[in-house]
């Protein structure tokens, strides 16, 4: 493949691209929203510089790096820059306007901060970065993946940052000193732009984890590896309308999913487990077709099987016959709510688009490729999905708390006298829940089919000890 044709098979995504000599020396390193937009300029600009000039005619060969975000380019950039030193790559010498990262590896448990100027101290420096916005979202996205303390003093109790998960709480022994160092280790790699090598570091890890029965870091782990994996996808302008075109594009669907339905689950350690199934019709919710599923089989804790359960229910029963075939089908969660939706609607012989969105970092999870998509936060695409999955989310857990509310009140009725199964059904069908019932009077009461004067007395008497 000759230079001009790489340039063209590059991906419009944003990420590090790296330009060789005849050599195969790296003679200049460059990030870009647009990997493909921003390579072509060099060779399509009328109004080059003579270095510029001097650049593009050294060029041999052309490598790049995706990335998830432009702000993860920006790190990666800084790294390989700092470990192959470019001959055309211009240092930034002012320290003071630009800000740079420094990991205080002097300290118990280090901290990663943005500063402004380098210190005679023992801690690592990183940069400087051209961009402070970019860079500050570079931090939240590392925070995520290597959490670490960024306190001047470490605290008596643990703070915000560790219930938000980019804190291991260290203050309170939460975290072993060898784990953190871990965690600084892995942080290392990254910013040296060796994301590669943190990769499989990462996967040896996750393997161990998993082999010693600790699944909760081993899960903590992979979500970390599906972070750095994840396939980018780059930003596009749509108008509102043309919302679902974003989505058939930017997931590469082969009919544009004009009719999309959400699924979700909603229970408390497996009590009053329910599933919604909501509908969106030309990228807005479609109320008319909305269902919602109590779960019948499944016992316990295991949202699989119940996803598996109201994929069954929908496309064998009445449901089926009664409502249009989706263009695409989403289901809250990870890719193990992937796979076994995909299995299940293969047994079905259901033929349909279906993917997962994972709350943690937005990603979509595809049955055409192993590693997730990451949309720009700011896509059409990313929220038209987002909507499906938080309207399905909204819908379970509105059907899942008016079940609760029934069962709380059956549990009060069965406590009146005169209340007994048949009025008690009567009860639950004409109230709401108990709020109700305690601000209800005996005349509203009494015209409640089958509820005469003294069981309304009993009624009343029994909310007054409440």
């Amino acid at each position: 493949m000759n230079l001009s044709d790489k340039v063209k098979a590059m991906p419009e995504g944003p990420g590090v691209y790296l330009m060789l000599d005849k050599d195969g020396v790296i003679i200049y390193i460059g990030k870009a929203i647009s990997l493909k937009k921003r390579v072509s300029s060099y060779f399509h600009s009328s109004a080059k510089g003579q270095r510029l000039k001097l650049l593009v005619n050294r060029i041999a060969d052309i490598e790049f790096i995706t990335t998830s975000t432009e702000a993860e380019a920006l790190i990666l950039e800084s790294g390989l820059i700092k470990e192959n030193k470019p001959k055309f790559n211009i240092d930034i010498k002012d320290d003071k306007a630009y800000p740079l990262l420094r990991l205080s590896t002097n300290e118990k448990f280090a901290r990663l901060r943005i500063v402004r100027r380098r210190k005679n101290n023992r801690a690592q420096y990183f940069g400087p970065y051209t961009s402070g916005k970019l860079l500050r979202q570079a931090m939240n996205f590392m925070r995520r993946i290597f959490p670490l303390r960024t306190c001047n003093v470490m605290p008596e109790s643990v703070c915000l940052n560790y219930h938000l998960k980019i804190c291991p709480g260290p203050c309170q022994g939460l975290v072993s000193k060898d784990d953190y160092d871990q965690n600084v280790k892995n942080l290392l790699l990254f910013l040296r732009g060796k994301k590669k090598d943190l990769i499989k570091k990462l996967s040896d890890e996750m393997k161990a984890a998993s082999l010693t029965h600790n699944f909760e870091r081993s899960l903590e782990l992979r979500d970390s590896i599906e972070s750095l994996s994840s396939v980018p996808i780059p930003y596009k302008r749509y108008a509102v309308a043309d919302q679902v075109e974003a989505l058939q594009q930017a997931l590469r669907l082969k009919t544009r999913p004009v009719y999309i339905e959400g699924y979700d689950i909603s229970h408390i350690s497996g009590f009053e487990a329910v599933g919604s199934m909501v509908c969106f019709k030309q990228g807005r919710a479609y109320k008319k077709n909305y269902r919602r599923f109590k779960i019948r089989l499944v016992k316990g804790i295991d949202d699989y099987a119940m996803v598996r359960e109201v994929l069954k229910r929908r496309f064998t029963s009445v449901i089926s016959d009664a409502l249009d075939s989706p263009g695409l089908i989403l289901v809250d969660g990870g890719k193990g709510h992937l796979e076994c939706a995909i299995e299940q609607l293969k047994s079905l012989k259901v033929n349909i688009p279906i993917i997962s969105l994972a709350k943690k970092f937005e990603h979509i999870y595809v049955q055409w490729q192993n590693n997730p998509i990451a949309l720009p936060l700011n896509s059409r695409a990313l929220r038209l999905v987002a909507a499906v999955r938080n309207e399905a989310h909204r819908f379970a857990l509105s059907y899942h708390r008016n079940l609760r509310k029934k069962q709380m009140l059956a549990s009060d009725l069965d406590q009146i006298p005169g209340i007994g199964k048949i009025r008690r059904q009567i009860l639950l069908k004409a109230l709401e829940n108990i709020t109700l019932l305690k601000d209800i009077n005996i005349k509203q009461l009494k015209k409640i089919k089958g509820i005469d004067e003294r069981t309304a007395k009993n009624i009343i008497e029994h909310c007054k000890k409440y």
